[in-house]
């Protein structure tokens, strides 16, 4: 693997998005073959050793997405304050740094991405890329006048 931004790497192995990884580096915590690393710093984790505040990261060694269609009940988020199922507790060993693409509310049903991969989320989840996303509801009863819009 050739070396790659101290910051993407700290990323990929969980502390946080590329800029809250920057503040790590920044803050001294992350050496780098046990020298002190500066933001800039590259490094290939395949032959150096990188450690945050003495602990070695570890990496996932390939990015993970899973296609679920969600069902009805259960909740779009890492971990409910109310006790309700989540869609990673509907997940056989989930690999960690999975995030959910976009959302469905509790009461839908459909189809709902999980990546590891920071940067396909945010293609398909920012305004810029305008992603085309389509949605069918099915409801009871009539739909009052102008209420799809």
């Amino acid at each position: 693997m050739p070396a790659e931004r101290l910051q993407k790497l700290l990323a990929r192995s969980g502390f946080g998005s590329r800029r809250s990884a920057e503040l790590v580096i920044a803050a001294g915590r992350v050496t780098v073959d046990g020298v002190v690393a500066v933001l800039g710093t590259r490094a290939d984790p395949d032959a150096q050793r990188i450690e945050v505040d003495g602990e070695r990261i570890r990496l996932e060694p390939e990015d993970v997405t899973i296609v679920l269609n969600k069902p009805t009940g259960v909740v779009v988020t890492a971990v409910d304050d109310r006790g309700r199922q989540t869609v990673f507790d509907i997940l056989h060993d989930p690999p960690p740094h999975l995030r959910y693409v976009g959302r469905l509310d509790r009461d839908t049903s459909g189809l709902l991405l999980l990546t590891t991969e920071g940067e396909l989320a945010h293609r398909l989840t920012h305004p810029r890329y305008e992603v085309l996303k389509t949605y069918e509801a099915t409801v009871d009863g009539v739909v009052a006048e102008g209420a799809i819009q």
